[in-house]
């Protein structure tokens, strides 16, 4: 499966950038094929958005941030659209509320794909006739907005799997993945030296505005995990009571775990005395040398504190991840779930498999700048009570991630495809 070419640079020819929007996009289309008619609008939770949404809401990026202001004689497909697809940029007018997506069943799909094909043509029109003076500025766009669909790429199967597994029939999005049984290898640390370390963007390629500019970080070094934990692992503390024990917990997580009765991982289900968890291929024996997903920050926390351990920052896991090579298990294997650590790296699994969790606040660097205009609410806006996930996952793109990106999710939410590793600071044995 092919998710399209690599990201591009701004000197790239102009068939080239088109042949990228057009992979990019085929993708979220192709994502869809194995949805019945009845899933293009379910929305479970809050924090999830129908495909159908996801389909239409990319679409209304192209046209508002660049045929909006680029293409000759624009009109809008439909005015109702700013109104209905719009996610969160107040500069850019009102909104339909994010709880009730899941009741929009009009426009119909139908109409949806229809108007992804004219925006793609209109795409398609510009990208071939747009002076040589606003091609600077249109390619950054168009850049921003295929990263931009490739991350409702992800979070579309992310929904798709929450929405399925509200289902009492456990039904699967598509055949599991063939991916073979092995062993996890032994935990252990792989050491980092303490020095004045950069991070942040080099300013090669395409980065998102919180990636930048490079900063200078004195590190006290540190110890790493060589693989996240994995199930078998986690197992281990659901069943000596960690849930039930406040004194390895935050005080909001205790709070949320209370609040919410967890007792395990989103998915994971006891079944007759033996754990199952749901996947995108329908519900499965819980496989206890994969990495343990879809835990909370709380979760990882209270884990990492109950083996006398803590999480990563991020810095300490790029400065891990910067030497690795960017390969990994990505949504282009088809596995479409965490597989278990393999290969003779110290380090495994930094890209791809899940998105991992790191202490850090999701914070500006040192002389951050929003980008000008609407697209300055992208990230900026964001910078508060959330905390920083690294290395992408198994549903990411290939060509969407790198060793500086900055992902953000709320400590208390799981839906996303995230683990964990242990750190530990060098004085300590």
């Amino acid at each position: 499966m092919e998710t399209g070419l690599a990201t591009l640079t701004d000197e790239a020819p102009r068939a080239e950038v088109r042949a990228r929007y057009r992979a990019v996009r085929f993708h979220s289309v192709s994502q869809c094929d194995p949805l019945e008619p009845e899933d293009f609008v379910i929305q479970s939770v809050e924090q999830t958005s129908p495909p159908k949404w996801h389909l239409a809401h990319t679409t209304w990026f192209f046209e508002t941030f660049l045929l909006a202001e680029y293409a000759r004689d624009h009109r809008p497909y439909d005015d109702a659209f700013g109104y209905l697809f719009n996610s969160y940029y107040e500069s850019v007018g009102d909104r339909h509320p994010r709880p009730r997506r899941g009741l929009l069943s009009r426009p119909s799909t139908k109409i949806v794909m229809a108007y992804r094909r004219h925006v793609d043509d209109r795409m398609a029109e510009l990208i071939e006739t747009a002076p040589a003076d606003a091609w600077p500025e249109i390619f950054a766009r168009i850049e921003l907005g295929l990263h931009h669909e490739q991350q409702h790429q992800e979070l579309l199967l992310m929904d798709v799997k929450h929405n399925l597994s509200c289902n009492p029939l456990k039904p699967a999005y598509r055949a599991p993945g063939e991916g073979d049984p092995v062993a996890a290898p032994k935990h252990r640390w792989v050491t980092y030296e303490p020095g004045l370390f950069h991070f942040g963007h080099d300013g090669d390629g395409f980065a998102f505005d919180n990636e930048s500019p490079r900063i200078a970080v004195h590190m006290p070094g540190c110890r790493l995990g060589n693989r996240p934990i994995t199930n078998g692992e986690y197992l281990e503390f659901v069943e000596s009571g960690g849930y039930s024990n406040p004194e390895v917990w935050l005080s909001d997580g205790w709070a949320t775990v209370q609040r919410e009765g967890w007792h395990a991982p989103l998915y994971w289900e006891n079944i007759d005395g033996q754990w199952h968890e749901f996947t995108l291929g329908g519900l499965r024996p819980l496989d206890l040398d994969r990495p343990v997903v879809h835990v909370s920050l709380f979760e990882a926390n209270a884990y990492a504190y109950w083996r006398g351990k803590r999480l990563p920052t991020e810095f300490e896991w790029e400065l891990a991840a910067r030497n690795q090579p960017l390969t990994g298990n990505f949504v282009e294997s088809g596995e479409l779930h965490p597989l278990p650590a393999a290969g003779d790296r110290d380090l495994k699994q930094m890209y791809g498999d899940m998105w991992e969790h790191t202490q850090s606040p999701y914070a500006p660097y040192p002389g951050f700048r929003p980008l000008a205009g609407g697209l300055g609410e992208y990230n900026g806006k964001f910078m508060v009570n959330q905390l920083v996930l690294r290395g992408g996952s198994c549903l990411t793109p290939r060509s969407h991630i790198r060793p500086t990106y900055r992902n953000f999710f709320y400590p208390h939410q799981r839906w996303n495809t995230q683990g964990f590793r242990l750190a530990d600071d060098l004085r300590q044995s």
